[in-house]
């Protein structure tokens, strides 16, 4: 009951900051107060509007807002968005580009699971849908699945990657975000073993914490300074009587955006402090850049406990990715089994999430795949989001791995598609990092 008390609290804390936002604004905005020349109202609706928006996207699933887009007949097509497989914790979807033919390029987005819906890849998929059949999966809010449905693990997690995999068949290439890594190298391993005929023919993981002990950051010293007793205890909750998943253990959203923000704290403080001089003055816009990118980041889901528990001691503690002994369903998979999935990694220099080498090292547990099978790239000047978001990724990342899904796909079949250059070598070298 205390760890349900403290999940109501918190949404109370929440839903009074976003209250008290919208009576700001309405107050100040009350007309006899336009006849009263001081700019204090202009400051206090200014606070209201950014106060109110902040805490209401706190618990909204943002829509993907793609669309349409502009194909090589010059025409714009409309996107569908269709549920290809539907699973408690998490659905595989494809944006469907109506009026186009089906695309050469065959890819399936892993997005992280880790505090942010799948719509944090909102850019990704968009840069991606000219060029390719674009796959994604949507995980769902824990709040909102029943006790019912059972737990979802690391392994559960994994198994889901498999079964998505399958459904999609091998002519596929399978593009991992940040956290999701470790889990879909061990997912691809898995099928390497136990369905050799599914594998994706290629896997880019990107940014993601294969070994991270490779390069310690605030994320890799925070897991090995607690105990998982301490995490349990201070970071699991119950969801409240509001929501579907009344009663089941979560890793609140609203918690790892707090983590989220005092790593920035100072960088957060002043982007809103300028964001409510703008609107007072005038100069901001409903998806200005601020709006555009605090919208998604605000935006939180719960994580199962079980999940967030099993993915700091398995991943980060014991590293059982990096020493090749994680164990799903009984059996432990072997990642040097892969022998023919092209495989790269994509870091970047100034990455304070997943640091530079932590990605990479997934080329060293591939055992049994030739170098000639294996790429790596480092983007110097770009963060953690802009390796699969931002200018870095457009300009720079976006065309390599392009160029990557090329070299490793066959030629295409006897049918209408995309008309992409196909490279007849069959992968990029090892690059140093």
């Amino acid at each position: 009951m205390r760890q349900m008390m403290t999940y109501d609290l918190m949404e109370a804390l929440r839903n009074t900051n976003q209250w008290l936002g919208a009576t700001a604004l309405s107050m100040s905005s009350y007309p006899i107060f336009s006849m009263v020349p001081n700019p204090a109202f202009q400051w206090m609706a200014a606070w209201g509007e950014v106060t109110e928006r902040t805490f209401q996207r706190m618990v909204a699933k943002p829509d993907w807002g793609i669309d349409s887009i502009t194909g090589e007949d010059g025409r714009d097509h409309l996107i569908s968005i269709e549920t290809v497989v539907e699973r408690p914790f998490g659905d595989l979807i494809h944006f469907n580009v109506q009026g186009r033919d089906e695309m050469d390029r065959r890819v399936l987005l892993v997005a992280p699971m880790s505090g942010h819906y799948a719509t944090l890849l909102r850019s990704t998929v968009r840069s991606l849908l000219p060029d390719c059949e674009v796959y994604i999966t949507d995980w769902h809010n824990a709040r909102d699945i029943p006790v019912s449905e059972g737990k979802f693990d690391v392994e559960d997690y994994t198994l889901y990657l498999v079964d998505f995999m399958r459904q999609l068949g091998s002519d596929l290439h399978v593009i991992a975000v940040c956290q999701p890594a470790p889990l879909t190298l061990a997912a691809t391993a898995y099928l390497a073993e136990q369905d050799p005929e599914a594998q994706p023919r290629s896997l880019t993981l990107i940014g993601g914490p294969i070994d991270p002990d490779a390069a310690p950051t605030d994320v890799t010293d925070f897991g090995d300074r607690v105990t998982m007793g301490q995490l349990e205890d201070t970071m699991i909750q119950r969801v409240g009587f509001k929501y579907k998943g009344v009663g089941r253990q979560v890793y609140p959203g609203l918690l790892q955006l707090a983590s989220f923000m005092s790593m920035n704290a100072d960088r957060h403080s002043t982007a809103f402090t300028n964001q409510i001089t703008r609107v007072a003055q005038g100069e901001a816009s409903d998806r200005d850049p601020h709006n555009k990118f605090y919208d998604e980041y605000l935006a939180v889901m719960d994580m199962t406990a079980e999940f967030y528990l099993s993915t700091v001691e398995r991943i980060f503690k014991e590293c059982e990715i990096a020493k090749n002994e994680f164990v799903v369903d009984g059996h432990k998979v072997d990642i040097g089994a892969i022998t023919r999935v092209a495989v790269k990694t994509v870091e970047g220099g100034k990455d304070d999430i997943s640091a530079p080498g932590q990605c990479v090292a997934a080329l060293d547990l591939l055992t049994g795949l030739p170098d000639s099978k294996k790429a790596s790239h480092l983007e110097p000047d770009a963060g953690h989001y802009g390796i699969f978001a931002g200018r870095s990724w457009r300009n720079n990342i976006r065309p390599l791995v392009l160029d990557f899904i090329d070299a490793n796909s066959e030629d295409p079949a006897a049918r209408s598609r995309t008309k992409s250059k196909k490279r007849k070598k069959p992968a990029t070298k090892l690059a140093a990092v």
